[in-house]
């Protein structure tokens, strides 16, 4: 019985130090951007794919949720803090749609058993990279009004480096399931 006990805390303790490296390199990759308006282009949905297909979606869903919390209590993980704020305020800004939308894509990324057929993994990917776009577009929509061109604003500038990142990941597909089943 001890046995059980302690190997369930050492998971808890494994799972606690996975979450935060993750919460690291979703704050690092959010600094490595391109200034746009009104929403910078960064590696961070890379980093949420990545964490997605890696982790699984419980321990994935876990990492982005932590990452969320740093930054609405003020930690400047987010891609413009401290600059342009930080916590709740930099939060409820233009990417605040996006932000809530990693909460989806490293939910299906995680989901997803990914089959050996390339073209619907890629399909997969996409579905899952696309809530951030969603959720991005419907808060902006909301924030700074729908009469404005949201697609070209919020969506269009993205798409290619969108795709590159997404195919980063289809093709390291099979050593990120095998990082996925060294860490579970």
């Amino acid at each position: 019985m001890e046995l059980i006990k302690e190997l369930k805390q050492s998971k808890i303790i494994k799972s606690v130090f996975i979450a935060l490296v993750g919460t690291v390199l979703l704050a690092v990759s959010s600094k490595i951007k391109i200034p746009f308006y009104p929403v910078p282009m960064t590696m961070q949905t890379l980093v949420v794919l990545l964490l997605g297909v890696t982790l699984g979606w419980k321990l994935g869903v876990a990492t982005v949720a932590l990452y969320l919390f740093e930054g609405i209590i003020g930690l400047p993980v987010f891609s413009g803090s401290p600059e342009k704020g930080v916590g709740i305020v930099y939060f409820s800004g233009p990417t605040m749609g996006y932000l809530i939308g990693f909460l989806f894509t490293v939910y299906f990324a995680g989901s997803f058993k990914f089959n050996k057929n390339l073209l619907i993994k890629f399909l997969q990917l996409i579905f899952s990279v696309s809530f951030i776009y969603i959720f991005g577009i419907f808060w902006l929509g909301t924030l700074i009004g729908w009469e404005k061109p949201l697609f070209q604003l919020g969506v269009q500038p993205f798409l290619l480096a969108e795709l590159f990142k997404v195919l980063i990941v289809l093709f390291s597909l099979s050593k990120l399931k095998k990082l996925n089943q060294y860490l579970n």
